[in-house]
């Protein structure tokens, strides 16, 4: 039975999670735990043998791992239905999977990717993996829709509190939504941009990040070069651990189930003194 057959798939993984761009270690993962937030998204396009995953559930107690995301060129369906079956063999109910198009831009077998996401999920359906521990990475309305009938929801990336609300208004109620926000920890506007504008600019070379820009209300001006103020502003938060908090809520006023948060800039220490900051003003633990 699917999200739009009105049965709620929603799992539970707290308010605030933790979107890093490779694994986390094992210890890592203890510390997050302690500070109370509920998933480590792990991006990048994890190869399909997801190794890392069970080290990091063996050293913590009710930590979620998900994938944000498993890019379906790369990975084959079958490898991660496997390595799916083996996570929740062991650790039942903590595994969330991510699974996404990637960037036609960096794929050369990149054609009628909807089609070829569709076909990736018949293959999972088809291994068992049930659509519950499923996510999709959707920015678009067809792919939110896909994510919301083949799978548990929707994990955007890269978006603002108003694509949020957008979002939940298409998906309904029932259906998880899972934004990823940038953190940079400062005070200085400055330096906030100068850490979080490379991470940006990337993604302004990517069509469906542009596209969607554009949707939001983003002009050409805000998207020319490595990106305007107005753009870095509304996609990495900054200031105090109470304003960054405030903008990170804006998306739950919105209607996400969840947020993952990506801190920007520094390494392993600098991942942990920011989320220790925040914790508090999230409201965590919960």
């Amino acid at each position: 039975m699917t999200q739009s057959e009105g049965v709620s798939l929603k799992p539970a993984l707290g308010r605030f999670g933790v979107w890093t761009a490779a694994p986390i270690s094992p210890d890592q993962a203890v510390e997050i735990e302690k500070l109370g937030y509920g998933t480590v998204w792990v991006g990048a396009s994890p190869p399909a043998d997801l190794a890392f995953v069970e080290p990091i559930l063996e050293k913590t107690q009710r930590l979620q791992v998900a994938t944000g995301v498993v890019n379906i060129w790369s990975a084959p369906a079958a490898e991660v239905a496997q390595s799916y079956h083996r996570i929740e063999k062991a650790f039942p109910g903590r595994f969330l999977l991510g699974v996404g198009v990637g960037h036609p831009e960096h794929t050369q077998e990149y054609t009628k990717p909807y089609a070829a996401l569709v076909a990736y999920l018949d293959a999972l359906d088809a291994a068992k993996v049930p659509t519950s521990r499923m996510v999709v990475a959707a920015l678009g309305p067809k792919v939110l829709q896909l994510a919301a009938q083949r799978s548990a929801g929707a994990h955007p990336y890269l978006v603002t509190p108003v694509h949020t609300g957008q979002a939940r208004e298409l998906l309904g109620p029932t259906v998880l939504l899972a934004p990823e926000h940038k953190v940079v920890l400062t005070n200085d506007p400055d330096k906030a941009r100068e850490v979080g504008r490379p991470t940006v600019e990337f993604y302004l070379g990517l069509s469906n990040y542009v596209n969607n820009f554009k949707r939001l209300g983003f002009t050409e001006d805000d998207l020319a070069g490595s990106g305007s103020d107005r753009l870095i502003d509304a996609v990495v938060a900054h200031g105090s651990p109470d304003q960054i908090a405030a903008q990170l809520s804006e998306h739950h006023a919105a209607g996400a189930d969840h947020v993952a948060i990506q801190v920007l800039g520094g390494g392993p220490d600098e991942l942990l003194s920011t989320l220790e900051e925040l914790a508090g003003p999230l409201g965590l633990p919960d």
